[in-house]
């Protein structure tokens, strides 16, 4: 079984990279560029709409999978080729966060919060590693790791317009790559988890 450190780590790595605050940054500024005094109040609301969507899906996880009857291996290989999928994407400049986006008055919770933030990338990435989380260590590891990514994507909301400035559109499009490539990494190391785990199963099941 994985540590709960190394678990811990990977559930980090993977929810930060999903979550991307550096494309969410411009959007957040672009968004509140009418109400710049309410950008405090308005990314608090939408980190907290996404850290408690996140944590249903983490601590419902695996009663979602019983009621359905979907096995761990085969949410991991349909997660991973959408993480896979979004990343390609991405990386080839045919779509983004930014086809998310809806003009409305108060985007704290939606789009920003959802699906923004908690969109269909991270809810997945998020239900996968429930899945794997099979010890309360690991689910602990989880949620911690969910609470300090959210605490993250708002410190960067906060910091936006100054992050915004400092590095630049080419900077911003460097870091957002660099976030939709490791993505893709985790998106692929999902599928081959989870067809490892189908084809020893079904060696076993023939021996």
């Amino acid at each position: 079984m994985t540590p709960p450190l190394q678990f811990g780590l990977l559930a980090f790595s993977s929810m930060i990279a999903m979550l991307d605050p550096i494309a969410t940054a411009p959007l957040f500024v672009d968004l509140t560029k009418n109400t710049p005094d309410k950008r405090k109040q308005i990314a608090f609301r939408a980190c907290m709409a996404a850290g408690v969507t996140l944590l249903l899906f983490a601590i419902a996880g695996g009663a979602i999978f019983s009621f359905f009857g979907i096995t761990v291996p085969a949410f991991q290989i349909v997660g991973g080729l959408l993480l896979a999928i979004s990343s390609m994407r991405h990386l080839s400049g045919s779509g983004g966060h930014a086809e998310e986006v809806a003009a409305v008055d108060d985007p704290s919770i939606v789009p920003l919060g959802i699906p923004l933030i908690a969109g269909a990338g991270s809810i997945s990435t998020v239900m996968v590693l429930s899945g794997q989380a099979r010890a309360p260590m690991h689910q602990a590891a989880l949620i911690l790791s969910i609470v300090i990514c959210v605490v993250l994507v708002f410190i960067t909301l906060r910091a936006a317009p100054v992050i915004i400035a400092k590095l630049g559109q080419s900077g911003q499009e460097i870091l957002s790559k660099v976030l939709a490539l490791l993505t893709a990494v985790i998106g692929v190391q999902f599928i081959v988890n989870g067809a490892t785990t189908v084809l020893r199963d079904m060696l076993k099941h023939l021996g």
